[in-house]
C-alpha cells in the first residue's frame, strides 16, 4: 500500500510539484530566519565569549549589557583582590569615546582599557603585530576588518587606509596603531579599540568613577559559584560567569530591541504558509483521487489502510520539502554571510525547529484531507 500510495503522489506532477515547493518554501523561511535569529542573538554576547581567560565578572549591580557604562569606584578593586578564592583580579575600563581619523571624518568607537601588566581580557588573536606592542606609547589596536569599515576615510577617500604606524585622535589624544587583531562579529557595530587601562583613564574624560569591569580568576581548589556569592556578600556588587554574562546581554538585546517578536512572527509566518499551501493543495489531491481511494475501498480496504496512505503521503512530501528547504536556507546563509555581514548561524537546533513545523504543517494537512477520505462510499467508483 506504501507504493500505491506514492505512486498516487507522484502521479500529477505539476501538484505535486506545487506542494514540493510549498513546503520546501515555508521550511526555508523557517530554518533561515531562526538561523539569523540564533546568529544575531550570539553575537550579543560574542565579546564576552572572546574574553575567556577569567572566571568570573565583577560589576556595578545595575550593569545589564556589555555596553552599559555604569562604572565603580577603584576601591573596587581591591575589595575584590581581598575576596577569598580570588587567585586574581584584575581591571578593565569599558567607555564610548568619539576617534577623528586622519581625514577628519569623526566615528563613534569603544574604548576598551587593559591591565598594564598582563593585559588579560586581549583580543582572542591577532593578525598583526604581537600583544606586547600594546604597551607601546601610545599604543591601540583595532580589528582587521573595521580598516575597510567603520574606520574607512569618509571625507576624503583618497586617504589610506588606516595600518600600522598610522595616526588618529580619540577625545582629542593622538594614538598610533601598533596592532591590528581579529574578533568574532558583534551584534553591536561601534569598533573596538584597545589600549591599556592606564592610557584609557588619560584618553576618557575625567570621572570619579572608572573602574568598569573586574575580571577574576578563581583559585585551585575553589568553586566558581562560592567565590562568586562571596564577592557579592562582601562587595553588593554583581558578579557573573562568561557564559552568564553573555545570556544577560542576549536577553538584554532581545528583549530590549523588539528581535525576538519580529522574528518570532516570521517563522510563525513561515508556519501558516506552509499549513495553507499543503493543506489546500492535499485536500485538493484527496479530491482528485476520491474514486481512486473509492476503488481501494471497494476492494476491501479498511478505513485505517486509506488513512495510512494518506498519512505517508503528507509525510513523504513533507520530508523532501524539509530537506530542499533547509538546504536552500544554508546555501543562502553561507552565500550571504561569507563575508560576517549577515548574522547566520545554523545550530542543530534549528533544523529540528524546521522539521517539527513542516511536519505540523503535514499532519494538519493530513488531518483535513482524512475528513474527506473516511466518509467516501465505495460506490462511488460505479458512478
Amino acid at each position: 500500500m506504501i507504493g500505491v500510495a506514492i505512486q498516487m503522489l507522484v502521479g500529477d506532477k505539476m501538484k505535486f510539484f506545487a506542494l514540493i515547493i510549498g513546503l520546501s518554501f515555508a521550511s526555508m523561511m523557517i530554518a533561515q530566519q531562526a538561523s539569523i535569529f540564533t546568529g544575531y542573538a550570539m553575537r550579543a554576547g560574542a565579546w564576552v565569549r572572546d574574553t575567556a581567560q577569567a572566571d568570573l565578572w565583577v560589576m556595578d549591580p545595575q550593569v545589564e549589557v556589555t555596553i552599559d557604562f555604569k562604572r565603580m569606584t577603584d576601591t573596587q578593586l581591591q575589595r575584590v583582590r581581598g575576596v577569598q578564592g580570588v587567585s586574581w583580579g584584575v581591571p578593565m575600563f569599558v567607555g564610548g569615546l568619539i576617534a577623528r581619523l586622519p581625514d577628519g571624518t569623526i566615528q563613534a568607537i569603544r574604548l576598551v582599557g587593559l591591565d598594564d601588566g598582563t593585559l588579560i581580557g586581549a583580543p582572542p588573536g591577532m593578525a598583526e603585530g604581537e600583544l606586547a606592542d600594546l604597551r607601546r606609547d601610545r599604543g591601540v589596536f583595532v580589528d582587521q576588518r573595521d580598516l575597510t569599515g567603520l574606520l574607512r576615510a569618509r571625507r576624503d577617500t583618497s586617504a589610506p587606509a588606516l595600518a600600522i604606524g598610522s595616526r588618529l585622535d580619540i577625545n582629542d589624544h593622538e594614538v598610533e596603531v601598533t596592532g591590528l587583531y581579529r574578533k568574532t562579529a558583534e551584534f553591536f557595530w561601534e569598533p573596538t579599540i584597545y589600549t591599556t587601562y592606564s592610557r584609557a583613564l588619560k584618553i576618557a574624560p575625567p570621572e570619579r568613577k572608572t573602574l568598569q569591569y573586574v575580571l577574576v580568576k578563581v583559585a585551585e581548589g575553589h568553586d566558581p559559584a562560592q567565590v562568586a556569592e562571596a564577592i557579592r556578600s562582601e562587595t553588593g556588587l554583581a558578579v557573573y560567569t562568561g557564559p552568564q554574562f553573555a545570556r544577560l546581554s542576549t536577553w538584554y538585546v532581545l528583549i530590549q530591541t523588539g528581535i525576538l517578536i519580529n522574528f518570532g512572527i516570521t517563522i510563525a509566518l513561515g508556519f501558516v504558509i506552509g499549513a495553507l499551501v499543503s493543506g489546500l493543495l492535499l485536500y485538493t489531491f484527496v479530491t482528485e483521487n476520491s474514486r481512486a481511494f473509492a476503488a481501494l475501498k471497494a476492494m476491501g480496504t479498511t478505513n485505517g489502510r486509506v488513512v495510512g496512505m494518506v498519512v505517508v503521503q503528507a509525510l513523504v512530501a513533507g520530508l523532501i520539502g524539509f530537506g530542499l528547504g533547509v538546504g536552500m536556507a544554508a546555501i543562502n546563509g553561507h552565500v550571504a554571510g561569507s563575508d560576517g555581514q549577515l548574522a547566520f548561524k545554523m545550530v542543530w537546533q534549528v533544523p529540528v525547529i524546521a522539521g517539527v513545523g513542516v511536519l505540523a504543517c503535514c499532519v494538519l494537512a493530513a488531518v483535513v484531507s482524512l475528513s474527506r477520505v473516511l466518509t467516501l462510499e465505495p460506490a462511488v467508483v460505479f458512478k
